[in-house]
């Protein structure tokens, strides 16, 4: 029997560039964003600056919410119908239902055996990285389970992390309290929010002191370092909304530190960018298992 072609597929979370979706063919499903009695499909019909302006205007925030069991069957199903296995990746089980119920769709008899369900335990382009690994893949002939598999041993190697201007939106959206968000901007703050990569949950890291323009070098540095075995094929850098000033330097930072083969500079989904507020920039790449 012939090997059945592979679609590849992301949750709208993952949060690639057009160049890259188009160089990959990287199918998305997007998340709902909730925003005044109106449901919005994610970065289709709503994006990251009306998100902002609705909160600075009437102090209000959106609600997202996960793609629903039904919702993903109703994607897959005509790809499957057509002959085709799907490898889809979902948001860190640990900060949404969508890998679950993913899951559930995948196990619905006219597809199991045909869609495989990855958690990424990640966010943003976290996920992307290990989308990159299984388009790589995809052109290499490799069948969906394969993929699958090997996913399991890139999965934890992915490293994504986050420094935060403002920790006003995590308090708004009632993820951090208004005395921490308060003490951080009075300390002037710049927290380092980390990704844990055996689950997506999220907690923080190293709280940097001072300017965006002074933190966000050292952080580049620090993390950089902190691996001995970084591989160096991808780097995203991801933000929420920046002047470009900061991304050139967060840029420039990293050549100085580390040749990669690309460099990708990425905008933050509405689901990611309404719980971290602007002026959010990440690093976000690999490491090679240890020998």
């Amino acid at each position: 029997m012939a090997q059945r072609k592979v679609i590849l597929s992301a949750d709208s979370t993952c949060d690639l560039s057009e160049e890259l979706k188009a160089r990959y063919d990287v199918h998305y499903y997007p998340f709902h964003i909730l925003l005044e009695g109106k449901d919005y499909q994610d970065n289709v019909d709503i994006h990251v600056d009306q998100i902002y302006q609705a909160y600075y205007d009437r102090k209000t925030l959106p609600q997202t919410a996960a793609i629903n069991v039904g919702e993903y069957a109703d994607y897959f199903r005509p790809w499957v119908e057509q002959g085709y296995d799907v490898i889809h990746f979902c948001l860190g089980g640990a900060l949404s239902s969508a890998q679950k119920n993913c899951v559930l769709a995948s196990r619905e008899p006219e597809l199991a055996g045909h869609v495989f369900p990855i958690d990424s335990c990640s966010l943003s382009t976290g996920i992307g990285l290990q989308v990159l690994e299984a388009g790589d893949r995809i052109q290499a002939g490799m069948s969906a389970a394969e993929i699958a598999q090997a996913m399991e041993q890139i999965v934890p190697h992915c490293h994504a992390s986050f420094i935060l201007d403002t920790l006003e939106f995590m308090k708004a959206g009632g993820r951090c309290s208004s005395v921490v968000a308060f003490g951080a901007n009075l300390l002037r703050l710049k927290p380092c929010i980390e990704v844990d990569n055996t689950d997506g949950s999220m907690h923080v890291g190293k709280k940097y002191r001072g300017t965006l323009e002074k933190v966000l070098p050292q952080y580049v540095r620090d993390k950089l370092a902190q691996y001995p075995n970084v591989k160096r094929d991808h780097l995203f850098m991801s933000y929420s909304t920046i002047d470009p000033s900061y991304v050139e330097l967060v840029r420039k930072t990293v050549e100085d530190v580390m040749d990669f083969r690309e460099i990708h500079v990425t905008n933050a989904s509405c689901t990611i960018a309404s719980h971290c507020g602007p002026n959010t920039l990440g690093i976000l790449f690999e490491t090679s298992p240890l020998s």
